[in-house]
């Protein structure tokens, strides 16, 4: 182990059959050290296809915090293989883990037992691998004039973003459609490191979820032609690794802010917020670094972002989001909380509970009792919320979203 590996991150693997949510139980991973192949962990996941958060060695703090051109990776990597009875080995190498963060890493396995092993490399990050080379474009797109495509009155979040893993024009590049808060958290878990100042982490997920939802209003590449929303290429669109390690504290921001985009005065579509790391790259936007420095000295998400795109913008959330059966009604649901509400909510955890059996069932009477709090905080815990054990906005489309998904997967 790299001896300058000073500081301590956290690793969970959640192991799943493909890419549906049913969990893999009973599940054998092993962690190694890619610079030596050490066995450092050797895990089994529980009724949810989790493992427990283990403790790992990572590099200090300030290599990821503070802009400098230090030749040292500010994460770690490990090798992570995944073994389970009819399913086929999974061995991912690269898999991120940040200082005094928590990462978690999702392993679809395939349906085929025997020798065969799958191996996956996931790609550095991009702040560390090669820079970005995004052309600058106008802030404010012209909207699409070719036949059969419509613009919405209203910027509407997409229930999946297709992904064109390649240059627009690479036919042979496999499309990924992927539901799209998942899109958004492995962008910015992409881009950014989990070790920022909130405030930056804030201001660059809007950023992200701007330049996405951007695409997908303006029909930027269905426009020209293409079959897909963007590209993960970053000489045109924004980092995206299919199966890439996610940081928690990321995505805690992404499950409240994926609604909310930025925009301008006089404009109905989200403003296409462009950025660049700041250091290797310049560009006429939101600076990566210098919002971290920024942050730093106490700056908030809204000057950040003001900084970069004008004292004129604001921020404004998405009135409907595709693919959820029923929207969220505004009231933060907790002990002593009735009406109908509470029921969906204890209905949908109960067909939930089917696939996640830690989730306690609880009678779907509408009455938000200590057994509701107690399956909701479950829920939380199992999908890296913060376990309040009420229902807010981002609980609700959490449990909506993993309702539908285990719903259309049986």
């Amino acid at each position: 182990m790299n001896p300058t590996y000073l500081d301590k991150g956290d690793l969970q693997v959640f192991v799943t059959a493909g890419d549906s949510p049913q969990p893999v139980p009973g599940a054998r991973v092993r962690v190694t050290d890619p610079a030596n192949g050490n066995v450092l962990e050797e895990l089994t996941t529980d009724s949810s296809g989790q493992t427990p958060f283990v403790e790992l060695p990572a590099p200090p703090m300030e290599l990821s915090v503070v802009e400098s051109a230090t030749e040292q990776r500010p994460y770690a990597v490990y090798n992570v293989t995944i073994s389970a009875e009819g399913y086929q080995t999974l061995h991912i190498g690269g898999v991120e883990l940040m200082p005094a963060g928590r990462s978690i890493q999702r392993a679809p396995l395939s349906g085929a037992g025997g020798f065969n092993v799958r191996n996956v490399l996931l790609p550095p990050h991009a702040l560390w691998g090669e820079p970005s080379s995004r052309p600058r474009e106008d802030a404010v797109k012209p909207l699409p004039e070719a036949e059969g495509l419509v613009v919405l009155p209203e910027p509407v979040i997409p229930e999946y973003i297709v992904v064109h893993a390649g240059r627009p024009e690479d036919t042979s590049a496999q499309n990924y459609w992927v539901p799209f808060k998942d899109y958004i958290k492995n962008v910015a878990c992409s881009e950014i490191y989990s070790t920022w100042r909130t405030e930056a982490i804030k201001a660059n997920v809007l950023a992200i979820l701007s330049f996405t939802l951007n695409r997908v209003y303006t029909e930027w590449y269905r426009g020209k032609g293409y079959d897909f929303t963007v590209t993960n290429s970053t000489a045109f669109d924004q980092s995206y690794s299919h199966g890439r390690t996610i940081f928690e504290e990321i995505g805690v921001v992404v499950d409240d802010l994926f609604t909310t985009y930025v925009t301008k005065e006089g404009i109905a579509q989200p403003l296409f917020t462009q950025y660049c790391d700041g250091r290797r790259t310049q560009c006429g936007g939101l600076s990566q670094w210098g919002s971290q420095a920024l942050a730093e000295q106490g700056w908030d998400t809204m000057d950040i972002l003001r900084k970069y795109y004008g004292s004129d913008i604001y921020l404004k959330s998405a009135e409907k989001v595709e693919g959820v059966p029923l929207s969220y009604g505004g009231e933060v649901l907790s002990l002593g909380s009735e009406g109908e509400a509470v029921r969906t909510i204890q209905v949908q955890l109960n067909r939930i509970a089917e696939n996640f059996p830690a989730i306690p069932k609880t009678p779907a009477d509408g009455i938000y009792g200590p057994g509701t709090q107690a399956a909701v905080t479950e829920f939380q815990k199992v999908f890296h919320m913060p376990q309040t054990g009420s229902v807010d906005f981002a609980t609700w489309y959490e449990i909506s979203n993993v309702f539908v998904a285990v719903t259309n997967m049986s």
